[in-house]
């Protein structure tokens, strides 16, 4: 199969016109994100499937997760995948990035496929063969290369190597590259790479202008805030002549597929959207399990509301907004309880709110599934609208609904349908008003909203979806013929 060479953008901005554009996309790129909806005529209604489409995948621009792939037989052709992954989780609570890369290709690796991972050497202590690699021949395991070198440092050109001895040993069809583990004059030479983004710098300028935002009136915008805000703009321009050089680019959100057709200006038949997925045995309803689990953690059977919150309890995942607007519900609502999972500047905060608040710390995944199941919706006021956390498919898939901020990837991609929960402003007086919303209208109908929740995360956000998304987007570069969709 052959793609044409990524090209360059068309245009060139000197380093003069940096201050200019700073001060326009600080007053426009909020307005035009927060009014920004996916305007596919294919996604225009709220449901979760498409009853009809065919066509060349590469033209589509809605989610493939919206798609319907075979998952009954095996793949129509196996194929060897190099990845290149900064970190592989060793740990109960991977980051984000890391938690993507091992559900993906443990599930492809599930499906046959010879997966290779390159990565850095793993914290804790792993007994290395003499090529630096692990191999499990169980086919639910890829091959790990860890590079030489410091723990967790990652250093690409060490991986590359290891690739490059792999890659004359036998060819690799297809290179999965996590975010810029593979940098951007590595990716030029390479039709059959495909980069996943978890966030783009055009997003993160908006989460910079809603972080501060949220700082008290009498709280100055310090000085750092504000020359690394003015730094985010020459950073954008950068991304958005670097990011040609990668022949494929995966976005996690509707939104930020558009963004990079519209805003970054790569062709749209290179740009794909493939939401991430969660394990699904990880996550499921067991009412059971989270009585039990609220029984043991000291939740009163007089509770009338349970709402959670799980993730890095730091100001950028809007905990200052839940804090202070939980402060003024809890006053007003005395059987109203709110269940915090996860560790940060902010859990001994959490804590002095007094007993409606139940401060958990950090959880494995085997304990955030009782957690789901014991809370009646899930709450996050996430102040970075950059990518999409993986809690709010876990919460819905566990068949809760969801209060999230109203950001450009979450009302396009997760809460498609006010059926699915509620959306607030970022700021206190709104969520104050959702969550007083949520406690007007009462544990029953909360529960027939997480029903259908539980129903759309099911045919959206399930590992094996979106393994079997990147599967059919891998062998439609190996081979155009698979490109074609009925």
């Amino acid at each position: 199969m052959a793609f044409n060479k990524p090209k360059k953008p068309l245009f060139s901005l000197n380093s003069s016109l940096c201050t200019t554009l700073f001060f326009i996309v600080l007053f426009t790129i909020p307005i035009l994100l927060l009014l920004h909806t996916p305007t596919n005529s294919i996604c225009t209604t709220t449901s979760s499937k498409i009853k009809s489409w065919s066509g060349d995948l590469r033209d589509a621009e809605f989610s493939w997760n919206r798609l319907k792939f075979n998952d009954k037989n095996p793949p129509l052709k196996t194929l060897k995948i190099a990845v290149f992954s900064r970190k592989w989780p060793m740990s109960a609570t991977p980051g984000g990035m890391e938690r993507h890369a091992y559900t993906l290709h443990m599930a492809m690796a599930s499906r046959g496929h010879q997966v290779h991972v390159f990565t850095s050497p793993p914290m804790e202590h792993v007994t290395p063969t003499t090529s630096h690699m692990i191999d499990d021949s169980s086919q639910s395991s890829p091959i790990i290369h860890w590079h030489e070198g410091e723990a967790g440092r990652w250093r690409y050109n060490k991986a590359w190597e290891q690739y490059q001895e792999e890659n004359e040993r036998e060819p690799f069809d297809v290179i999965h590259s996590e975010s810029v583990a593979l940098p951007h004059h590595v990716a030029l030479s390479l039709p059959n790479l495909v980069v996943s983004w978890h966030g783009i710098a055009l997003e993160s300028v908006q989460s910079s202008i809603f972080q501060d935002l949220a700082r008290n009136p009498n709280e100055p915008m310090s000085s750092s805030f504000n020359q690394g805000l003015q730094g985010m703009i020459p950073k954008v321009l950068n991304e958005i002549r670097f990011f040609h050089n990668y022949a494929h680019h995966v976005a996690i959100s509707d939104s930020c597929g558009e963004m990079l057709r519209d805003v970054y200006q790569i062709p749209r038949k290179r740009v794909h959207v493939i939401v991430n997925g969660v394990d699904e045995k990880d996550f499921c309803e067991d009412s059971r399990l989270g009585h039990d689990f609220g029984s043991n953690i000291g939740l009163p059977q007089n509770a009338t509301i349970v709402l959670g919150v799980a993730g890095r309890l730091v100001k950028d995942k809007g905990h200052p907004l839940l804090h202070a607007a939980f402060s003024q519900l809890k006053e007003k609502y005395p059987n109203v309880y709110l269940i915090v999972a996860g560790s940060g500047p902010w859990l001994q905060r959490y804590k002095d709110l007094g007993p409606q608040v139940i401060v958990l710390g950090s959880m494995n995944p085997s304990e955030l599934k009782a957690f789901y199941n014991s809370i009646d919706i899930f709450v996050n006021p996430t102040l970075r609208p950059q990518g999409l956390d993986l809690t709010l498919m876990e919460a819905m898939i566990s068949g809760k609904p969801i209060m999230a901020s109203r950001f450009p990837s979450i009302k396009g991609t997760i809460v498609v349908n006010d059926e699915y929960g509620f959306m607030f402003t970022p700021n206190v007086e709104s969520l104050v008003e959702a969550l007083e919303r949520v406690v007007e209208e009462g544990r029953g109908k909360l529960a027939r909203r997480g029903k259908a929740c539980r129903e759309y995360a099911s045919s959206m956000f399930t590992a094996k979806k979106m393994a079997l998304a990147y599967e059919r987007l891998f062998l439609c570069i190996k081979n155009e013929t698979f490109c074609t969709y009925h």
